[in-house]
């Protein structure tokens, strides 16, 4: 597609390409439809993959009415590729969601991973990257209303910052999160387009857009690595069920559909159920990597060294394995440190090799076979069960928990009497099944799990908020990824866990990636600089050191902070207050402490206000959301309403993970913040 443009009418003519791109992307998807696998399956196994890959497939064709087909477009100065000679004819790409080609496989549209739409978010005035120009355009609803260029090589055009890309930033959030793709800035460009090979940490304030940055760096692994991705899977973990709702279409409108999301909570619970909660200081101790050692000496206690040999009949001959000679082969399992279960099969092949050695010695010729059933000998089980038995993850966990000496005898020099007592159950439960676990426990055994049998690592897992993870979630994540990389999300000064890391580097530690590259983004996109500068007042409370957003955003009169009088008067300005907000366009949150969302849930539905809960989709009739301050995190909404921020702070076990806590409420606002307070502020917001 020739650089070279007719001046006339240009709105038209990106009108007609995205109409002709729209039919081409149509006429895709009918071709996939009208696929006749019939004669090219050898067997219904066979069928039935296909069939699902060609179900995917359609899925991924599908054209959202009102997501642009494409967003931008690069005139480049020569043919990309080949030898830059002076005078030689430039290309022309759109730049979109996904790829689209015409009839004859010529593209319409390029998919913005591709290597040649790097450019259209990294090139610059500075570094053009062989670009003449750069348009972006304008959408209202799934129309395409408007076009902005930038002629990079021109010395004479003064660089202005671009409308379109504010006006595309600030767009008004209704809805689940949605991709950033036509946004993205280079510094977060670099980061989604870092290899497969790599854990990177992404540190980043509110509004930096960490946790879009790490869902499209999926989305790009995906393109770039899909075949190896395709095998060995991808996965999201969020904090908590209404984040991942929040954020589960920002994939499916790339066009990818095979990425898992889940909890932490929902990755440890496949053995028991969490029906317990544990007082923070029990949770902290779970928590801690020290119960890794714990575990490790617990289950390697159920190893006893034998003491009598072992004799194995066969026919008419007798075969007799001393128990020094088993005991020199328990040595040399455990000096090689491998997981138990595996160490648990290898002894009887161990043992059988051994009597193999002496038929051979004998004359005898065995094979492989022969040890397999040497192997399966009931007087080779029943040694190989008193030395190295079975053992139950959860039941060694409960174990732990229940019996006071049991626990001591394993966690001495590694845990206080008084934090084993603080871990110990109160009512110490009969059986797996009637133990109310809780969330740490489960971890806890998950971890036993892995000390028995290897966990299955997938290719790349994305962790956001990832500050709020403990010592031994950080493991469990890490199991998952023992063999691939990892993409780490957070913000230090969002850790609101009594458990939440202090630092980056104990983090990925942790993790199993100490290596990792930790990238910092500093420039905010989403929080009005009125708004995160009243709000960074808590940082060196809150997380000292830590360098406070720089917000691109001015936004006058974005910020404003009411005291009420009448502290029984609160309610109702908080209800004004919503109605003001929902004069405007866009979803509205109402942020309060856990404790006073019912009081305030009363109040609105005796308003005639119908709230939302948190993570579910804003529509045009309902756009007013109550959020809880516990489930804010991750969060975003156009106007927001702070209630009582006192209570925010006095809702957490200690004064740091409130202030941390107020500092997520303060921060969810991408065009107005109200803060109404009858109590006093926090001395730290001055």
């Amino acid at each position: 597609m020739p650089a070279h443009e007719d001046s006339s009418n240009p709105l038209v003519r990106e009108q007609a390409h995205l109409a002709a791109s729209r039919a081409a992307l149509r006429a895709m998807r009918e071709d996939v439809q009208a696929l006749d696998i019939r004669d090219v399956t050898a067997n219904w196994v066979n069928a039935a993959v296909l069939q699902a890959q060609i179900d995917d497939r359609i899925k991924a064709l599908a054209d959202l009415t009102h997501t642009p087909l494409f967003f931008g477009r690069l005139d480049y100065l020569h043919v990309v590729g080949a030898d830059k000679a002076e005078g030689s004819e430039g290309e022309r790409f759109y730049i979109g969601r996904r790829h689209v080609h015409d009839a004859h496989g010529d593209p319409m549209v390029i998919d913005w991973r591709a290597p040649v739409s790097q450019p259209f978010y990294q090139a610059s005035r500075n570094n053009p990257l062989d670009v003449d120009r750069r348009r972006r355009f304008g959408y209202t609803g799934g129309a395409l209303t408007a076009y902005e260029d930038e002629h990079l090589t021109d010395p004479a055009e003064v660089e202005q910052t671009s409308k379109l890309l504010q006006a595309e930033i600030e767009r008004p959030r209704v809805g689940p999160m949605r991709d950033i793709v036509a946004t993205i800035q280079p510094e977060q460009d670099e980061i989604v387009r870092s290899g497969l090979g790599g854990t990177v940490c992404v540190q980043g304030g509110p509004g930096t857009g960490k946790t879009a940055v790490g869902l499209h760096r999926v989305a790009f692994l995906l393109y770039a690595h899909r075949e190896r991705l395709a095998r060995t899977g991808t996965l999201v973990v969020g904090p908590n069920r209404s984040f991942l709702h929040y954020i589960e279409q920002v994939l499916p409108a790339l066009g990818e559909l095979e990425v898992k999301q889940a909890t932490v909570e929902d990755l440890v619970t496949a053995r028991v159920e969490v029906r317990g909660t544990d007082e923070a200081a029990a949770a902290v101790i779970k928590g801690d990597a020290r119960m890794a050692e714990v575990l490790r000496r617990a289950i390697r206690s159920h190893v006893t060294p034998p003491t009598e040999s072992v004799m194995v009949v066969r026919g008419s001959r007798r075969w007799r394995i001393p128990a020094y000679e088993i005991g020199e082969m328990v040595t040399e399992l455990m000096a090689r440190d491998m997981r138990y279960g595996a160490a648990h099969e290898a002894l009887p092949q161990r043992i059988a090799h051994a009597v193999l050695v002496r038929m051979e010695e004998a004359g005898e010729a065995p094979d492989d076979r022969v040890q397999n059933a040497v192997a399966r000998n009931p007087a080779v089980k029943a040694a190989v069960k008193a030395i190295w038995p079975a053992v139950d993850p959860a039941k060694l966990v409960l174990r732990l928990l229940t019996d006071a000496e049991f626990l001591a005898a394993h966690a001495a020099g590694e845990l206080t009497d008084e934090e084993q007592k603080r871990i110990l159950m109160e009512k110490p439960a009969r059986s797996v099944k009637s133990a109310r676990w809780t969330a740490a426990d489960a971890v806890l055994i998950d971890e036993a799990a892995d000390l028995v049998a290897r966990t299955h690592s997938l290719g790349h897992v994305v962790i956001d908020e990832a500050q709020d993870l403990s010592p031994m979630q950080y493991r469990a994540v890490g199991r998952r990824c023992s063999t691939g990389s990892a993409t780490v999300l957070g913000d230090l000064a969002q850790g609101t866990t009594p458990w939440s890391t202090q630092s980056w580097e104990q983090a990925l530690f942790h993790l199993g990636k100490a290596d990792a590259v930790v990238e910092e983004l500093t420039a905010g996109f989403r929080v009005p600089r009125e708004v995160i500068a009243y709000a960074s007042r808590l940082l060196p409370a809150i997380s000292p050191g830590l360098a406070p957003v720089e917000s691109v955003r001015e936004a006058p009169g974005s910020l404003a902070v009411r005291e009420v009088p009448d502290a029984a008067e609160l309610d109702a300005a908080v209800i004004a207050a919503c109605e003001e907000s929902l004069r405007h366009e866009g979803s509205i949150g109402l942020i309060a402490a856990d404790a006073r969302v019912p009081a305030l849930a009363t109040a609105l539905a005796e308003a005639g206000h119908v709230c939302l809960s948190p993570g579910e989709e804003a529509t045009a009739d309902s756009r007013l959301t109550l959020v809880p301050a516990s489930l804010a995190k991750g969060l975003e909404y156009d106007y927001v309403v702070l209630d009582e921020p006192a209570a925010v702070v006095d809702g957490e076990p200690d004064e740091r993970t409130g202030l941390r806590r107020l500092y997520v409420a303060l921060t969810r606002a991408v065009s107005g913040l109200v803060v109404l307070h009858a109590a006093p502020l926090p001395e730290q917001l001055g």
